[in-house]
């Protein structure tokens, strides 16, 4: 363009700003900050956008706030980007000191600004402000999509102030954020009930519900090996929880190999539960409850032959089939087999 005698306008810089702050290009950026200046496009709001963009992706903040300064007026899309900027640099004060700015500069916050002030306030601890914001968002009638309703749960656990966040609506990413909270409140055992809840009401649980209860119980003092096996099982992650097994650095308990065993049973996969019932054999071999719940693993099955090979262990080993029902310790809960 230079070469054609071209000059660039308020059209040009948006996309050359936006390049160089793709490419963290803070030498560039500035340089082409001083063409904005020279042209007069400095005052224009989507030129302004994004040299405070290229600035916040720089890391360098007090650049961003020194243009921000200068800008006679100031609009929402401007006060997020400058709040998302403090964010990422890690300067929850700052950040919180732009966006009470902004109201009383009467700029109204959209739903960026809000998630990006929430997780603020989940990491600085601004419980006061963020219960605020929920106020506001509850005032202003504006619908819990995932994202806000996340951010909110995570400010309340954050905060330690999980039960606030209870009554949202539910979804996966909501029931992981809760979660979540209760680990960095150290409550395992309420992270435990909740997950158990969660599946009660027909969510499945994931990978990053997992891993959230399991820093809970780390949290907690219980034993993790055992509560992630089990976790993994329940999430249907079955292969995921044998590779564990397999890797530990130590030998798998029978509540490590029960843990595997009650989700097996849970998730139907009748082949693992064989597997993990014989393991439990080899470890109690004097313990009739196992060779019972093999015994109705290969029944329903419809393994009958496997099933009388049982029978004949037991009668060989002076083991008796006892009346009722018997136990297998799964590690944090008990998982109970009718026989």
């Amino acid at each position: 363009m230079k070469r054609n005698s071209i000059a660039p306008n308020n059209y040009t810089f948006p996309f050359l700003l936006k390049s160089l702050s793709d490419f963290r290009d803070l030498k560039q950026g500035q340089c082409l900050h001083t063409h904005v200046i020279k042209l007069g496009h400095l005052n224009d709001i989507y030129v302004q956008n994004s040299l405070l963009d290229l600035y916040a992706s720089c890391g360098h903040m007090g650049l961003c706030r020194g243009v921000f300064d200068e800008m006679p007026q100031r609009d929402v899309v401007l006060c997020t980007v400058l709040i998302m900027g403090y964010k990422n640099a890690g300067e929850y004060d700052d950040a919180l000191i732009v966006f009470e700015q902004m109201q009383y500069a009467g700029v109204v916050p959209n739903h960026v600004t809000m998630v990006n002030a929430l997780i603020v306030c989940a990491n600085f601890g601004a419980l006061e402000m963020g219960v605020w914001i929920h106020d506001f968002i509850t005032r202003s009638g504006w619908g819990l999509d995932v994202i806000l309703g996340t951010a909110l749960i995570d400010m309340y656990g954050k905060c330690g102030r999980i039960e606030e966040g209870l009554g949202k609506e539910k979804n996966v990413f909501t029931w992981n954020a809760l979660i979540k909270g209760l680990a960095l409140a150290k409550s395992g055992k309420d992270a435990s009930w909740w997950i158990n809840r969660m599946e009660q009401e027909g969510f499945k649980a994931d990978e990053v519900t997992v891993t959230g209860v399991l820093c809970a119980c780390s949290h907690s003092g219980i034993k993790h090996y055992a509560c992630m096996v089990d976790l993994y099982a329940r999430a249907g992650c079955l292969e995921d929880a044998f590779k564990l097994i397999r890797d530990m650095p130590f030998e798998p308990t029978k509540a490590i190999w029960g843990s595997l065993l009650a989700g097996s049973r849970d998730q139907r996969n009748l082949e693992f539960s064989v597997f993990t019932a014989w393991k439990l054999v080899v470890l109690e071999p004097k313990n009739s409850a196992y060779y019972v719940v093999l015994s109705n693993l290969y029944a329903e099955m419809g393994r009958w032959r496997d099933v009388e090979k049982v029978r004949i262990m037991m009668k060989e080993r002076g083991l008796r089939k006892d009346l009722g029902c018997s136990s297998v310790e799964p590690g944090p809960q008990e998982h109970v087999y009718e026989i």
